[in-house]
């Protein structure tokens, strides 16, 4: 089988999920090539794409939560969007349908979905469509009659899918692809302190500071590393707070980007992180219990929701509470415990190998 998968850069989970399920579909003997949407759109398409997301969930997060929100239920400023990057993409999409000739296109972004189904559904391509949600609930930008098949996170996420009109017989809650070494469970040591892993997710977060303050603040001994992904000047601020801030009976690693994220997670107890569909599919396929101190506005504030509902993560409202969070967690460890065993058992129904399986069903 041939195929193409497309993905783009906002945020990193959209890619990494396509490298994962690329490498897995490669053992299989089939042939993959991964495209960027966006960056095949030319500099400016990509710039308003990536930089612009960038731009607003970090610096006007209001307005983007606005927009997020306007396009999930109103159809007139969505479809007039839509259709304009639809119609900067359509002539590159269909040049690499064409030198590709792939039996399957695969797409991990909501918005390449959306123009991908856009196209099948004027007849310009007829090759089957898988789509990916990438996050636990289905924006409505994913939804397009001609998709082929959805595959999802939850169950949760299936019904939002078809709460939008997507059909229930093309929706399959495989997960969302995470990297083979996620998806090895070793068994966690037992520990004397409370470890946490404390991320800030693939842009950095300022807000990331804050809670290493309020947790530094926990009466408990603990061990704490701190992983401040690409944002060098958020690692800078870091290092100096921990040089600064008096810390006796905390172990404190300071990390700037790794690719040792899996194994981080098996040496802790708990992470504390913004809720990033991939980051937190990662965590779940873990058994990491997740604490949400902070969020970027729109679909992870719906994550969010979804994780504190299951019993998956703890959201609370402001860093401040971190302090005697952490200190309860660390005298009533059982609290994790739980959590954990019910991570295990949501991890039970994710399989990249029945995702590789439908890829070929639906060529058939």
């Amino acid at each position: 089988m041939r195929a193409i998968i497309y993905t783009g850069q906002t945020g990193a989970g959209h890619t990494l999920a396509a490298q994962s399920l690329a490498k897995e579909l490669e053992k299989n003997g089939d042939e993959v090539v991964i495209i960027d949407a966006f960056q095949e759109g030319g500099r400016a398409l990509n710039r308003i794409v990536t930089k612009g997301y960038q731009h607003l969930v970090v610096n006007f997060p209001k307005l983007y939560k606005y927009l997020y929100k306007k396009f999930d239920y109103e159809s007139k400023p969505t479809e007039k969007v839509l259709s304009q990057a639809a119609r900067f993409l359509k002539e590159r999409l269909l040049e690499d349908i064409e030198e590709y000739k792939p039996d399957l296109i695969i797409s991990t972004h909501p918005i390449v979905t959306n123009i991908i189904g856009r196209l099948k559904d004027d007849q310009d391509i007829f090759e089957p469509v898988l789509a990916f949600v990438t996050d636990y609930i289905a924006h409505d930008v994913y939804v397009k009659n001609s998709i082929d098949a959805y595959i999802v996170g939850s169950d949760y996420t299936k019904q939002t899918l078809m709460d939008r009109g997507a059909p229930e017989n093309r929706i399959y809650t495989y997960g969302i692809p995470v990297r083979e070494e996620f998806r090895i469970n070793e068994s966690r040591p037992d520990n004397d302190k409370l470890n946490i892993l404390l991320m800030a997710g693939s842009l950095g977060t300022k807000q990331l500071k804050k809670a290493l303050k309020n947790i530094l603040k926990a009466e408990s001994d603990l061990d704490i590393v701190v992983v401040c992904g690409n944002n060098k000047s958020l690692k800078r601020h870091v290092d100096n707070l921990v040089n600064e801030v008096e810390h006796k009976g905390k172990d404190i690693k300071v990390l700037g980007f790794t690719d040792k994220v899996s194994g981080l997670m098996e040496e802790s107890d708990v992470i504390i992180t913004k809720p990033g569909g991939l980051t937190s599919t990662e965590a779940i396929s873990k058994n990491i219990p997740i604490i949400i101190p902070y969020t970027y506005p729109g679909q992870e504030e719906e994550n969010a929701k979804y994780l504190s509902r299951e019993g998956l993560a703890i959201e609370i409202n402001d860093s401040v509470e971190l302090t005697e969070l952490v200190d309860q967690l660390a005298k009533n460890p059982e609290i994790l415990t739980i959590m954990s065993e019910t991570m295990k058992k949501t991890a039970q129904d994710f399989s990249i190998e029945k995702t590789v399986e439908l890829s070929h069903e639906l060529v058939k």
